[in-house]
């Protein structure tokens, strides 16, 4: 019996994970929550999104994504590190996080058609056992169940590939492993 096996190819893609001390010297992370439109609808996520021909590489695509995405100047951001790729085979997306240090004080300005809201989350928060949880999820497209481990932000749960992001990194985070 021959067995086919068909190779998808992975669309790259690049995010910024956004850190910064507020003024009672907690440190934050940034996500956005998606338009309820598209694949990735009303998840929450890094600002970020697909490699674009003119990007020469993705930090590009990761800095020019938190611009576009939420008006983050990438002047104004200093790139701490290159965080491991994360590979979706759901969506088809390879996923090149970059975590970077925001330098002053930000406003922010929401792209209004993919964008419904800016999170500034503790990591405090994130790393309260209650925060974190694991539920048995049924997709479409899914051929199976599958448990799902996930970080609640308020009312919304992080998960996927932003949840693959997270996880190693809080600790490393926590543990001071960056000057931020």
């Amino acid at each position: 019996m021959t067995t086919l096996r068909i190779t998808l190819a992975l669309v790259d893609s690049a995010v910024l994970a956004p850190i910064y001390c507020d003024a009672d010297g907690r440190l934050r992370l940034v996500f956005i929550r998606r338009s309820p439109f598209g694949v990735h609808g009303g998840q929450i996520a890094f600002p970020g999104g697909r490699r674009e021909p003119e990007d020469p590489d993705l930090l590009t695509t990761a800095l020019r994504e938190a611009e576009e995405e939420i008006g983050l100047d990438r002047d104004s951001v200093e790139v701490l590190t290159a965080l491991p790729i994360i590979e979706t085979v759901a969506t088809g997306f390879r996923v090149a996080p970059f975590l970077g240090r925001l330098n002053g004080p930000h406003t922010w300005r929401r792209q209004e058609t993919e964008i419904d809201e800016i999170l500034e989350v503790s990591l405090d928060d994130l790393r309260h056992p209650a925060a974190h949880a694991i539920e048995t999820w049924q997709l479409p497209g899914w051929p199976e169940p599958r448990e799902i481990p996930f970080y609640w932000l308020g009312p919304y749960k992080l998960w996927g590939a932003t949840y693959k992001i997270v996880e190693p990194l809080l600790p490393r985070l926590l543990a001071g492993e960056w000057d931020v």
